[in-house]
């Protein structure tokens, strides 16, 4: 493998299809020979928000990590390492399924609910499976500079990276979500 994508950002090619990729960006947080593992960082989960409001006593956005294990869930948190079960996913970011530690550090105000965000499932590719897609322009891979990992971001981060990467990007950025609309 020539490259690694880790702590770069994926971002998706409209498509017809309207799977959980379309309009995605997607935080690459691991990425070897023997695959890759990212997460969706721009569509909320809104049953699965409810159900953990139920669960944890306050509000909590909850994001698509992707289509894989749906029933995990992950959080990266900004800032502080409130557990030793993490993968360091950049300056200041730190990726755990340390449910526990997350909520008795909230509830121990260690950590706000602004420091972390919720991700249910992940995003997986095989072996080689992730750079096939980038040379078929499913993907365009993004060097990240200055974005929030926890911030709210919803469905107009995609927009604005399109936007912001100028040229044939901007035809992607303003076309309609439903492109038979075209």
């Amino acid at each position: 493998m020539n490259s690694s994508y880790k702590g770069k950002i994926l971002i998706s090619t409209p498509d017809i299809s309207s799977d959980i990729f379309s309009r995605s960006v997607v935080l690459i947080i691991e990425h070897s020979e023997e695959g890759a593992f990212g997460l969706i960082l721009n569509k909320k989960n809104t049953n699965m928000s409810a159900r953990l409001r139920v669960i944890f006593g306050f509000p909590v956005d909850v994001y698509e990590g992707g289509p894989v294990e749906n029933d995990k869930i992950f959080f990266i948190n900004k800032g502080k390492k409130i557990t030793e079960n993490f993968t360091e996913i950049g300056d200041n970011y730190y990726l755990t399924e340390d449910v526990e530690k997350v909520v008795s550090g909230i509830i121990d105000e260690k950590i706000t609910t602004e420091d972390i965000k919720v991700f249910s499932g992940y995003s997986g590719w095989s072996a080689q499976q992730l750079e096939q897609e980038v040379r078929q322009k499913v993907w365009t891979v993004v060097d990240v500079y200055n974005l929030d990992f926890t911030l709210p971001n919803d469905h107009h981060l995609w927009k604005n990276i399109m936007q912001n990467l100028g040229g044939e990007f901007l035809l992607w950025a303003n076309t309609p979500e439903n492109i038979s609309m075209n």
